[in-house]
């Protein structure tokens, strides 16, 4: 008999059943010792880090792609010369060298999880590191992943970005990890790699190697001892999922023919190749942050040009919405953001860093218009973190300053939602970030893995405001997508039609379902779907009722 399922954050939509095998744990550090001879006890601390960095660097060249740029920065970070001279410094002072090494990155990790959001879910990252070196200095295997032998559910406290971009899918059946949040590297990588997976499980710890589970990643659930009707009724629900998706091509449309334009998320230029060739109108959120990141100063306006030239031509011929840079919060930038804020999540942030220095937006219309300009491209361009009318109307002007037709806004707080048809008022269009603005709604962070509840898209109250923006937008026939990760969810997909949302951008290796979910209902379906979750009293009633309604014959 089965026991009751381990619950956690699921990522993607499949299921997986097999045995458990754990990642090998960190280093446990020995009790302090005596340092006779610190010259050689720096050396060796020295040594131990440029080891960790060799390791990772010739990782990062097996792995190529987004793998690889994980690892690159991985490698950066190892090789940080103020990590090993603050090592260094701890062995002056009679530290040994393991816990030299543990001393320096906690100063690191203080920082990274002072900063919060993305830069604190990175401090697992750093633990990662620590426990490389750690192992090297005191001559123990490295933590990591296992190989049993046979294919197998990678069970683990937390995956490092090293372990995570080495997977291999023919062998790592799914992905469950104690600790972690929706954006963590084990979450990102998942997706890109359509492994099932469910992170942020608690219960996980739990688990010996070698046991049988069942992982529902749609559900978010980790099933122990599953019987072998539940992992015959898992598999059958993997293979008609794949067989709907790969039945459905070209444009989105629901059963009855109302068009839904499916567009992909674009983040980096690494990503440019999968996100062109997937079947989609276009891009429906490129993120231009990449542009900016890890330098002093921000990139001119040549650099800029070329890297736009660069999507806008692969995407020839489809649309390309554009969001203006987004720093602030969980994307501090020296020359964009002030450190001292107390809590930058509420403070300067997206369209708000044009009014600190307007000359940064200035630079990027101007690129985004020259590029547009020399290619031709069908150019959308839309701010992020947008409140009040006024503001989206002062964006709009500057964007048509630059001869850029389409201006839009991003509804990422519940003030723009509640104002949405003022807001359409000023804009070409409008595209609604889920994530941003379930955090702001029920004011929880969205990293965080303990209120993963009240940051689940399937929240009444936030698809209340999803409907209150597109009922806004409709007003004034203006067209209103959704690019958080709510488009990804294939069941969740018609609920949002049902709402009144006319597109949907997601990861390009979400789009099929999500095209064969519409394909198979109309849209007084869909509106009925939607008025069962906006109903609901909670999230979880709201998935149940709408999933259990997706198993009747659609009308």
């Amino acid at each position: 008999m089965s026991t009751a399922p381990l619950a956690g954050i699921g990522v993607g939509s499949g299921s997986a059943a097999g045995a458990v095998a754990k990642a090998a744990p960190a280093p446990v550090l020995p009790p302090p010792r005596p340092v006779t001879d610190p010259a050689a006890e720096t050396a060796a601390v020295r040594a131990a880090l440029a080891e960790v960095v060799a390791d990772l660097e010739a990782r990062a060249a097996r792995a190529g792609g987004t793998a690889a740029d994980v690892l690159t920065a991985q490698a950066m970070i190892a090789a940080d010369p103020v990590l090993a001279d603050r090592a260094a410094e701890l062995v002056a002072t009679g530290t040994d060298g393991p816990h030299a090494v543990t001393g320096a990155y906690a100063a690191f990790r203080t920082a990274l999880l002072a900063a919060g959001g993305y830069f604190a879910e990175r401090a697992a990252d750093l633990d990662d590191l620590r426990d490389r070196a750690v192992a090297r200095l005191l001559g123990l295997p490295m933590p990591g992943l296992p190989d049993p032998g046979h294919p197998y559910v990678l069970v683990a406290d937390d995956l490092a970005p090293a372990d995570t971009a080495l997977l291999d899918p023919e062998r790592v059946l799914a992905l469950v990890t104690v600790r972690g949040g929706p954006t963590s590297h084990t979450a990102v990588l998942a997706k890109a790699l359509g492994l099932p997976a469910v992170v942020g499980c608690p219960g996980a710890a739990g688990l010996q190697d070698g046991r049988q589970v069942l992982v529902l990643a749609a559900e978010g659930t980790v099933q122990p001892d599953p019987g072998p009707e539940d992992v015959r009724r898992a598999a059958e629900e993997q293979r008609r999922r794949r067989e709907r998706a790969a039945g459905a091509t070209g444009p989105g449309r629901t059963a009855d023919g109302h068009p839904v334009a499916l567009l992909v998320n674009l983040g980096a230029l690494h990503e440019l190749d999968g996100a062109a060739a997937a079947d989609s109108e276009g891009v429906g959120l490129f993120r231009t942050e990449f542009l900016y990141l890890d330098r002093e100063q921000a990139p001119t306006v040549e650099e800029q040009t070329a890297a736009y030239r660069t999507v806008f031509k692969a995407f020839a011929g489809r649309r390309i919405t554009v969001r203006t840079l987004d720093a602030g919060a969980d994307k501090p930038l020296p020359f964009a953001t002030a450190a001292d804020e107390e809590n930058p999540a509420l403070g300067v942030r997206g369209l708000r860093t044009a009014a600190r220095d307007p000359q940064l937006l200035e630079t990027q219309l101007a690129a985004i218009a020259e590029a547009a300009r020399s290619t031709g491209a069908d150019v959308r361009v839309m701010a992020p973190m947008v409140s009040l009318p006024a503001e989206a109307a002062a964006f709009a002007a500057r964007v048509r300053a630059h001869g850029l037709p389409a201006a839009g806004a991003m509804v990422e707080v519940p003030a723009a939602a509640l104002r949405a048809e003022r807001l359409a008022g000023v804009c070409d269009f409008l595209s609604i970030g889920t994530n941003d603005l379930a955090q702001y709604a029920f004011a929880a962070d969205r990293t965080l893995g303990a209120l993963a509840d009240l940051l689940d898209p399937w929240q009444p109250a936030l698809l209340d405001l999803v409907a209150a923006t597109a009922e806004g937008a409709a007003a004034r026939g203006v067209p209103v997508g959704v690019c958080g990760e709510a488009a990804a969810d294939p069941d969740l997909a018609p609920v949002l039609v049902g709402l009144g949302v006319t597109g949907l951008s997601a990861a390009p290796a979400c789009l099929p379902e999500v095209r064969a979910a519409l394909a198979d209902r109309t849209l007084a379906d869909c509106r009925r779907l939607a008025a069962l979750a906006r109903t609901a009293p909670d999230a979880a009633t709201a998935r149940a009722r709408v999933r259990e309604a997706l198993r009747t014959p659609a009308s």
